[in-house]
């Protein structure tokens, strides 16, 4: 089956230097989408230029600033009106115990992860539900749903991440514009591989760990970019024309859940 919805449609992608984000692009600029991505202004310039996916413009932005979001927004509809499509993906991690993060630390991953997110849903909300079969696929996490131990700020944003993207579905909703969130696992990312310590630590987050009380993945495999974009895709597809709200789990069976 082939994907339907995309031809001569405009689309917007958060995080696009990263690795979900940069597969995302490539694969909605493949679908027939003229693409609008955006990401910090470090991470665009971290990126050669020969790596970046076709696409209608790469926007630098700090998801941050809520003046700098609206404006890039404007930008994005002005270079490809109107936005009928989007994917959020930008977010960070953060790792360490909740006893010893600082006030500074936890205030950063909640302002990208969760403020950042709701300037950016709040600027597109008011453009999409101009469009007709628009929608939107935020990029949260499984950690949402399950306690982690030294990533409590990151597993809490992502909780808030998640609620919020439902609620925007649910006002949404009656103006036709679908919204879905996609719950990775571990996935082959800078974001994760950043994490590791040496060459051994993908077979560790396969296994699991019972000391920290972290199953493994009965898959036995990494999820890789490309997986969780190509489920984007589908739930900006019209073949996902009556899926709003969803919580869609892609992280091999970890969570022990659908």
């Amino acid at each position: 089956m082939k994907l339907s919805g995309f031809e001569g449609r405009s689309a917007f992608v958060t995080g696009a230097a990263g690795g979900i984000g940069l597969e995302t692009v490539a694969l909605l600029h493949a679908a027939g989408a003229s693409v609008v991505a955006t990401d910090t202004a470090d991470a665009l310039n971290a990126l050669p230029v020969d790596d970046r996916p076709n696409a209608a413009a790469w926007i630098p932005c700090d998801l941050r600033d809520a003046t700098a979001v609206a404006a890039m927004v404007e930008q994005a509809d002005t270079v490809a009106a109107p936005i009928s499509l989007a994917v959020h993906a930008a977010g960070v991690v953060s790792v360490g115990s909740l006893l010893e993060t600082s006030s500074e630390e936890w205030h950063r991953v909640q302002d990208i992860n969760l403020n950042g997110s709701f300037h950016v849903m709040h600027c597109l909300g008011s453009r999409l539900i101009k469009q007709p079969d628009a929608a939107l696929v935020v990029i949260s996490s499984n950690a949402a749903t399950i306690p982690r131990l030294n990533m409590g700020p990151y597993c809490a944003s992502k909780a808030a991440l998640t609620m919020l993207t439902r609620c925007f579905g649910l006002e949404l909703a009656q103006h036709g514009v679908r919204c879905n969130v996609i719950a990775p696992g571990s996935t082959l990312t800078p974001m994760q591989t950043g994490m590791w310590q040496d060459d051994q630590d993908p077979k560790r987050v396969i296994a699991g760990n019972l000391e920290s009380y972290r199953t493994g993945i009965p898959l036995g495999k990494l999820a890789t970019p490309k997986d969780i974009a190509e489920a984007a895709l589908f739930l900006l597809s019209d073949q996902a024309g009556h899926i709003t709200m969803a919580d869609l789990y892609i992280d091999g069976g970890a969570t022990l859940r659908g």
